[in-house]
């Protein structure tokens, strides 16, 4: 078996500021990054929840509910609908907050770089959440189709001010793709059914949907996908049966891209160390760096090298990576699975 070599943060880090991240990402890991994000510290702790408070903002939407349902750091969870009488193409949006964050984080980064902390060449991870995750998570009925143009735009205009502020060949664009296995899965997550809004094929929308987004990254800025089944409680809206949609659907989305992936991360269950999870891989379409998820707080660097073993039989060249963000992690927890990565896997 050969060791894997590099390893991916996915996105969020249990600290509680960015420097904490940078500076023990850089001590434990060393040369097995190739990029560092942030940790989504603050209100994105918990990924898209915060969304929800900052579209409740705009003229022309409204909260579902009389009573906040509260959540972590203060956020209110409560769903999101257009208000009676509106169309949605009059809303404009506020800032979403990611492109604010990644400037307040890239300050950080640069002089811990420029310190020596974190090793020159490593680029400025920003993870951002696809809309797809966004209107299936927090509207509804005919108000989907109505908004996702309107996120969409904004979304994008969210990346065209990160890319403003920060050198292409110092960023690195991760798109979190979550919501879109739970549809292709037809999975019931989270209490309700995830399914599309759109009357073409479901699959066939998903893909054009992620490839329109691979490309608008511009040319310069390394370019990364993260697929996922949730995290919501460290459990999963649908326990998979294998890899087999991941590459179908990784597969379709370079495919349909324009340009090619900096790197694609899939996940691997805790409860899955045989080949069979894994033997779809041998179908994946080559990319620069694959990096499989299959270090886990639970049994750590045992478990993470039963799971590499199994990989390592159907794909021969990988690097390492936990299936989701650690931000959810247990405190205290976060040092030990960071560990785990520099103890499974090579510097490059």
């Amino acid at each position: 078996m050969s060791e894997p070599q590099g390893a991916l943060l996915v996105g969020s880090v249990n600290y509680d500021d960015a420097e904490t991240t940078f500076r023990t990402a850089a001590s434990v890991l060393g040369g097995r990054l190739r990029r560092i994000p942030d940790g989504e510290v603050g209100r994105r702790f918990h990924w898209i929840m915060f969304q929800p408070d900052v579209l409740g903002q705009a003229e022309g939407i409204e909260r579902v509910g009389d009573e906040p349902i509260p959540f972590g750091a203060g956020l209110d969870a409560r769903p999101l609908r257009i208000a009676e009488g509106v169309d949605a193409v009059t809303i404009t949006l506020p800032p979403l907050g990611y492109a604010d964050a990644a400037a307040e984080s890239y300050r950080v980064f640069t002089r811990l770089r420029d310190a020596g902390v974190i090793p020159g060449g490593v680029r400025f991870q920003v993870s951002l959440p696809t809309p797809v995750a966004v209107v299936s998570s927090f509207f509804s009925g005919e108000d989907r189709a109505a908004i996702e143009p309107v996120y969409a735009r904004t979304l994008l205009a969210e990346l065209d001010a990160i890319v403003a502020v920060i050198p292409p060949d110092e960023l690195a664009i991760q798109w979190d793709v979550a919501s879109e296995l739970g549809i292709i899965e037809r999975a019931s997550g989270y209490g309700k059914l995830m399914d599309a809004w759109w009357s073409d094929d479901p699959f066939d929308g998903l893909v054009s949907r992620l490839a329109a987004l691979v490309d608008a990254v511009p040319t310069g800025v390394e370019v990364g996908v993260h697929l996922c089944y949730g995290d919501a409680g460290e459990r999963h809206f649908i326990e998979p049966t294998d890899a087999g949609t991941l590459v179908r659907f990784a597969n379709a989305v370079i495919a349909a891209s324009a340009r090619d992936l900096g790197w694609l991360h899939l996940p691997a269950p805790l409860d899955r160390d045989d080949e069979a999870y894994f033997a779809p891989l041998a179908e994946l379409t080559p990319v620069s760096e694959l990096y499989l998820g299959l270090v886990h707080r639970e049994d750590g660097v045992e478990g993470a090298r039963r799971r590499i073993a199994a990989a390592a039989a159907v794909v021969p060249a990988f690097g390492v990576a936990t299936e989701c963000g650690i931000g959810r992690a247990p405190a205290g927890s976060t040092e030990g699975i960071l560990r785990t990565h520099a103890e499974v896997a090579a510097a490059w």
